[in-house]
């Protein structure tokens, strides 16, 4: 029996995606006027987009330690072997909510093979990273196999991406209050990186199209082989401009391979409509 990929869901990957390789996903939860709603369940991302257009302010919640043991539970009772990946412990408490429920599962289920994975990345790097894994799994590689490249990519999954409006940062506590204001005053639109699990501003460029021109810029610069990766692009409600991108990352820098995504609600409650981000690999594997 192939080796059963869990995640969570920050990885933004598509319906298709989990489907096709059987991935389990666990929802994080959204608070919007003190209702609790599960990303990507019974609150979509365009939902979200039009409510925050509006002026909602949603909260996030991690996956809850009761999820976990519920999911643990059910593959330790199949005696099934089980990597969870999970969404930066830098950005949320659901990774150790994972170790914690590992640990509390395997007392009742010492033979139950099963190791947890803080992938230090988020969005659709984080997705990258998990589909990776399940693709593994699905050819019949081994736990260590797939480990070993989950690392890599852990270590080597580029995250540039710039958000519409630095208000969301700020009220997700990213950035101050007077970065916003003047952010907002200015047109300044920020290139950000996640370095280590962390969120990192890089640059600050004014205007969208120098951002959109810097970016691939910065893709040029960090990455390898990029014609022969799979490259992400999530957006937050913004399609024709996560279309643009790739129409240059194709003219520009050969990439053929593409997944493209919304970004689901439990990143972008903090990154907020029209964010754009891109996802490669700034190291090839050497074994």
């Amino acid at each position: 029996m192939n080796v059963k990929i869990i995640t969570d869901s920050a990885c933004d990957l598509s319906r298709d995606v989990i489907e096709k390789y059987d991935i389990e996903v666990m929802p994080l939860t959204v608070i919007l006027n003190e209702e609790e709603y599960y990303d990507n369940i019974n609150m979509k991302p365009e939902t979200l987009y039009k409510l925050m257009r509006e002026g909602e302010a949603p909260k996030t919640a991690q996956v809850s330690p009761g999820k976990f043991k519920e999911i643990f539970t059910k593959y330790a009772k199949e005696k099934r072997d089980c990597i969870y990946i999970g969404f930066s412990s830098e950005l949320s408490g659901t990774f150790n909510a994972s170790v914690m429920m590992k640990e509390e599962i395997l007392e009742d289920y010492p033979d139950f093979n099963i190791e947890v994975y803080d992938s230090k990345a988020a969005s659709l790097g984080f997705g990258l990273i998990v589909h990776k894994a399940a693709q593994m799994a699905n050819n019949g590689k081994s736990m260590g196999e797939i480990l070993k490249t989950v690392d890599h990519y852990s270590k080597h999954m580029e995250h540039i991406f710039t958000v519409d409006d630095l208000e969301y940062l700020y009220r997700g506590g990213r950035v101050s209050k007077t970065t916003a204001f003047v952010g907002g005053l200015l047109s300044i639109k920020p290139i950000l990186d996640v370095e280590d699990g962390k969120l990192i501003p890089i640059e600050k460029i004014r205007g969208k199209n120098k951002v959109i021109k810097r970016m691939i810029e910065i893709m040029e610069e960090r990455g390898v082989n990029l014609e022969n990766q799979l490259v992400g692009i999530s957006h937050g409600d913004d399609l024709e401009s996560a279309m643009k991108y790739k129409e240059l990352m194709e003219s520009k820098l050969g990439v053929k391979d593409f997944i493209i995504t919304t970004v689901g609600c439990a990143v972008g409650s903090h990154s907020g409509p029209g964010t754009i981000a891109i996802f490669f690999l700034n190291e090839e594997e050497k074994y």
